[in-house]
């Protein structure tokens, strides 16, 4: 028995189930599919066609494949949307007379296009949906089933188009009741960009998952690139080795040379700005299109803050869930191996809460959506844990907040300023305006203060249970600022957006990259993040100083009594691009006026 590339049909037990609970849908550092993943989407595929026993199947896997294959039919195809263009989809059609709505997927940005949601199209069939998933022109391997024509616009106009292209097959395939949109990350911009422009108005809900708002600050904020994700995403594809750049349409490749280069800033954000949803929120709003989104507080990929700005400005139906972890961690068991069982509570919540609204905006069932809180906020690392052999296991799980705005989350501020002296020693963060300090180090090196170890992995980490442990005794002085405060009685409930305000002064260069961190210090002396911003300075001249002032990312974090705030400011992070004078010195200092102070939101 094969799978439909001919390979032989990948064993598929209950540690594989819970190899996908414990790590998600990635592996290793960086963008790249966990193959337990691939292997339940494979027989699960094989078991749907009849090419393999659904009896080899973990039990909630063969009950999920027997129920949907009683009740519906499935289908690999190829659907032509341009001349020379066919795009890969699956579809499953139910076995109804009465019209059924159907839930049109636009994969996720991988090289195996829709092959590795399939659990999520099954659970959608199980629901009752007509399903057509699809790969976006351009992604996949050569040759492979799963893999469309083209080239990749990244969420331009021809994927509009495209995505319109699907709604005409699927009126033409299964005469659907009406129309709804899922997807995760690029499917997710995918979503809402079709439902913004569809010429015929015909898509009545979008669930967006781990998705942007918008794409040219995904990329570039605060006069920095995100240079880590650019590269990760490029190499993603499902091009061979050296052959990116036929990935591509020819705008959207020197597009990306330009950012990586750092070059023609503004034809790069002009291309991003058309390729966000934030964009078109007149006409998102003018159809009152219900949509659900879903962020996670350390997003690698598409930072929460600007998803959380463009879903405070629809006026539609709306719901956002944010929760701890990084792109894809909450959503990822639940729609590519985990059906029924509980590795640990809360795991399948997130993508629980997607069909739910589905149902209610699609089905007219679940009624307890119309109750929810337009914001629903996970409390940073509130869970409870116990020890395992490979770290630690979420026995309760962590606190959500209702809100009615993710705005309301803030019900005050608190000034920390920060103070020091031209000693070695760490300055500190005090209730009382301080100047007359300079404080200078080296620039150019990656720290031990960092975003992350590995870009999903350690957000991984977090959303089941383990989150990555600092030892801020061991940040390298020479090339980095610490700043603390005592130890605080009472704790503090952070709720919103940190701002940061300094003055600094380069010895060389007219630019100044710096990365400030927030930490969270316990007693014993480990801490954990609570969140971070890079910020670039230009136009600078040596000698001269320039106050500058930026937001970190938003957050939701309880500080426990007995703790400490630790702030530390450095000049590299492996998520962002670097730009200043290597090995040179940035002096940080205080001036009057406009005294360097951390603004905390309080809720």
């Amino acid at each position: 028995m094969t799978t439909h590339d001919g390979e032989p049909i990948p064993s598929v037990t209950d540690a594989t189930l819970a190899d996908i609970a414990a790590n998600g849908i990635w592996r290793g550092a960086g963008l790249d599919i966990n193959p337990a993943v691939l292997a339940v989407a494979q027989a699960l595929l094989a078991a749907l066609q009849g090419t393999a026993a659904a009896a080899e199947l973990p039990e909630e896997l063969r009950e999920l494949v027997g129920g949907v294959r009683g009740r519906a039919a499935t289908a690999v195809r190829r659907v032509r949307v341009a001349e020379g263009t066919d795009l890969s989809v699956f579809e499953i059609r139910q076995n109804s007379a009465e019209p059924r709505p159907v839930v049109i997927v636009p994969a996720g940005w991988n090289p195996y296009g829709w092959l590795p949601f399939m659990v999520g199209y099954l659970s959608l069939a199980a629901r009752g949906y007509h399903v057509l998933a699809y790969t976006p022109r351009g992604m996949g391997q050569p040759g492979k089933f799963y893999s469309s024509d083209g080239f990749i616009g990244v969420a331009g106009p021809d994927d509009w188009s495209d995505g319109s292209k699907m709604i005409d097959h699927a009126q033409e395939q299964f005469a659907p009741g009406k129309i709804g949109f899922m997807g995760l990350s690029y499917g997710s911009g995918i979503s809402q960009l079709v439902a913004a422009h569809d010429p015929g108005d015909r898509v009545a809900t979008v669930a967006a998952l781990s998705t942007w708002g918008n794409l040219a600050t995904s990329l570039y904020d605060h006069g920095t690139r995100h240079e880590k994700a650019a590269e990760l995403l490029i190499g993603f594809t499902g091009a061979e080795e050296g052959q990116e750049a036929e990935k591509f349409d020819e705008e959207t490749w020197r597009i990306l040379q330009d950012f990586l280069a750092g070059r023609n800033m503004d034809d790069v954000v002009a291309w991003g700005t058309v390729r966000s949803p934030e964009t078109y929120l007149d006409a998102t709003n003018a159809r009152g299109v219900p949509t659900f989104y879903s962020n996670t507080w350390h997003e690698s990929l598409f930072p929460a803050r600007e998803a959380i700005d463009v879903f405070e400005r629809l006026t539609v139906p709306k719901h956002l869930s944010l929760w701890i972890g990084d792109h894809g961690a909450p959503e990822g068991a639940g729609i590519t191996g985990v059906v029924t069982g509980i590795p640990f509570p809360g795991l399948l919540a997130p993508m629980f809460e997607a069909y739910a609204w589905l149902d209610h905006h699609l089905l007219g069932e679940a009624p307890e959506v119309a109750d929810w809180p337009v914001v629903s906020s996970q409390v940073m690392f509130t869970y409870e844990t116990v020890p395992t052999p490979i770290g630690r296991r979420i026995t309760v799980p962590a606190r959500r907040e209702p809100l009615p705005s993710w705005a309301s989350a803030t019900t005050a501020t608190e000034a920390w300023y920060l103070s020091g002296t031209d000693t070695d020693t760490d300055g500190t963060l005090s209730d009382k305006p301080a100047t007359e300090w300079s404080r200078p180090f080296t620039v150019g090196h990656e720290t031990t203060a960092t975003a992350m170890d590995d870009i999903m992995k350690t957000g991984q980490k977090e959303w089941s249970g383990t989150p990555k442990p600092y030892d801020p005794a061991g940040f390298e002085r020479d090339r980095l600022l610490v700043w603390s405060t005592p130890e605080l009685s009472g704790g503090r409930r952070i709720r919103g957006t940190a701002t940061l305000r300094l003055t600094v002064r380069v010895e060389a260069g007219d630019a100044a990259t710096l990365v400030a961190y927030l930490f969270d210090a316990a007693p014993d002396g480990t801490a954990r993040i609570v969140t971070h911003e890079p910020f670039t300075a230009t136009d600078l001249t040596p000698g001269t100083e320039r106050t500058v002032h930026w937001a970190l990312q938003p957050t939701a974090y309880d500080l426990a009594d007995g703790h400490r705030l630790v702030l530390v400011v450095n000049s590299r992070d492996q998520l962002y691009a670097f730009t200043g004078q290597q090995d040179s010195r940035i002096t940080v200092t205080s001036t009057s006026g406009e005294e360097a102070v951390l603004q905390l939101p309080l809720g």
